[in-house]
């Protein structure tokens, strides 16, 4: 079985037995995708080890992509690994990182996964932890209400865009079936969906290459998330928040 669900942001309370009933039946070979914005990995230090042992006590393997609020510095750390035919960061034996432009085959289905977006909470800027005045910042912006700013490195990382390494590989990978896959995985959505909405209706890089992808590729599904809400935008695109919906 595989399922699918959104954005989590370091609350797995979804997953527990009362509101996810159906992992009774499930085992190890089973997976379920979270579609970005994981934040299971985010203090990079021991202060995550309780959560991800929990999570690797589920009786499901879950795998996610990352989205624009995961701690980058920490996913890099981890070692990667060789699964169901792409790339991972083993973050626990069945807790795993599904790296950008990668291709896996599961129960017999191509899944292609891009994760990254552009943060848009971020209107109040992005602090520099070592520059001379970022005390005085910092308390300024605190002070003001619904401040929406970052800090580089403990709230915000530029690897949430892939880069030109990564955007190269999505391409050769995708070369390599003729841009046929079965399902896309991503955080954001194709820049024609992404406009479509009010929240983040911006275009980016990102999200330009997703549309090159939904221009090129032949696909049965595509499931992201991002925009928090739970809405089948027609009858390929999923858009997912809180729901967990099984797919195979």
């Amino acid at each position: 079985m595989i399922y699918v669900t959104g954005d989590c942001h370091g609350n797995f309370a979804r997953f527990e037995q009362k509101h996810f009933p159906e992992q009774a039946n499930m085992t190890k070979d089973d997976t379920v995708i979270i579609t970005g914005d994981f934040g299971g990995v985010w203090f990079g230090d021991s202060r995550d080890d309780e959560t991800l042992d929990w999570l690797e006590r589920l009786p499901f393997t879950l795998a996610f992509v990352c989205g624009n609020h995961e701690n980058y510095d920490a996913l890099e750390r981890y070692p990667v690994a060789e699964w169901h035919g792409g790339k991972v960061h083993r973050i626990r034996p069945h807790v795993l990182h599904l790296m950008r432009g990668q291709i896996f085959e599961l129960e017999g289905f191509r899944f292609f996964t891009m994760g990254g977006a552009k943060s848009h909470d971020i209107e109040d800027g992005i602090l520099e932890p070592d520059t001379p005045d970022f005390e005085r910042r910092l308390m300024t912006l605190q002070r003001k209400p619904r401040a929406r700013y970052r800090i580089n490195h403990i709230s915000w990382w530029a690897q949430e865009l892939p880069s030109d390494e990564e955007y190269a590989e999505a391409r050769r990978n995708l070369d390599a079936v003729g841009w046929q896959v079965d399902y896309i995985i991503t955080h954001c959505a194709p820049t024609s969906i992404a406009l479509m909405g009010s929240r983040h209706n911006e275009a980016d890089r990102l999200t330009d290459f997703l549309q090159e992808v939904r221009e090129r590729a032949r696909y049965h599904y595509w499931l992201f998330g991002h925009y928090h809400d739970n809405k089948a935008i027609d009858e390929k695109h999923i858009l997912l928040w809180e729901q967990i919906v099984r797919i195979i």
